[in-house]
């Protein structure tokens, strides 16, 4: 498109959507990040073309591409962003963090072991706001759907940085008087490592009951339904339930798999994640052998 002359005033909100699109590559992921509908993405980006005379961005059918005259918009925008981000820095500085730090995590790490050992960070920074997504699915720290991630399993590729928080140890529990069967993972999971290690060692014993949720197998344990091979943070101390012997030579644990801590590049100097970040890695250090289950 022929570049035209500015047709009204500049909106920096304008701006800032086409900037989120632009790093976020599909409508559905820059609303979530802006808290904005689709509706009001689409009719901003609009807005901004109209006032520039340019058509910044081209749809796709897997998403959104800046076109070239976009990149040279993007590099503006970009500038324009790191300078309020900079203020806001400090301003921060002086009234203490604020906003919002989205983190994806595992529902047993969550739910367990994380959320009962927040209340140190959130005395220390009352008004940050703290949102945990329990989800195995793998959501998309480039696209904005969380800010951090904790997973079990190192980064292949990606525009990532990551950082080994701790190792998980697993070992077989079962009730006193539970039977000599087993609790598994459903299909859905089956090729997850601790429900590969069970297949193979678990003896040809009958599956007396799967769930595609630890917490489920936990508590199918605990009622007795057979023996289950538990993360040993989850359940080591649980009344009800005894730790077995494991199959040849006994080693502290017979699967262990890696925590890592996942950041985008782009964001982990954000003050807000980097007080969360440093959180994180407080807690798993103090919890090692915890999490090892040694």
């Amino acid at each position: 498109m022929a570049v035209q002359k500015f047709t009204g005033p500049l909106d920096w909100d304008d701006l800032r959507v086409f900037l989120e699109l632009a790093r976020a590559g599909s409508l559905s992921a820059a609303a979530r990040s802006l808290r904005l509908s689709h509706a009001t993405v689409g009719r901003r980006l609009a807005a901004l073309e109209a006032t520039l005379g340019r058509s910044l961005m081209e749809r796709r059918p897997d998403g959104y591409v800046v076109t070239e005259d976009g990149e040279s918009v993007r590099a503006l925008a970009e500038a324009m962003d790191e300078r309020a981000q900079a203020i806001r820095r400090r301003e921060g500085d002086a009234a203490g963090l604020t906003g919002t730090v989205r983190l994806t995590m595992t529902q047993a790490l969550a739910d367990i072991f994380l959320i009962p050992r927040l209340g140190a960070l959130r005395a220390a920074n009352p008004a940050l706001d703290l949102e945990i997504i329990v989800d195995n699915r793998t959501l998309s720290l480039a696209r904005r759907e969380a800010d951090l991630a904790v997973r079990l399993a190192r980064p292949q590729r990606g525009d990532l940085v990551g950082r080994r928080l701790a190792t998980l140890g697993y070992g077989l529990y079962a009730a006193p008087d539970a039977p000599d069967t087993l609790i598994a993972y459903d299909e859905s999971m089956a090729e997850l490592p601790e429900a590969l290690w069970l297949d193979r060692h678990g003896g040809g014993r009958r599956v007396a009951f799967r769930s595609n949720s630890v917490q489920g197998q936990l508590a199918a344990a605990v009622a007795g339904f057979g023996t289950a091979f538990l993360p040993c943070m989850l359940a080591d101390g649980v009344p009800g339930l005894v730790r077995q012997p494991l199959p040849g030579p006994p080693p502290c644990s017979p699967l262990t798999r890696e925590v890592w801590l996942l950041v985008h590049r782009d964001r982990r100097e954000v003050p807000r994640v980097r007080t969360v970040i440093e959180h994180l890695v407080t807690v798993f250090t103090a919890e090692r052998e915890r999490l090892e289950g040694c």
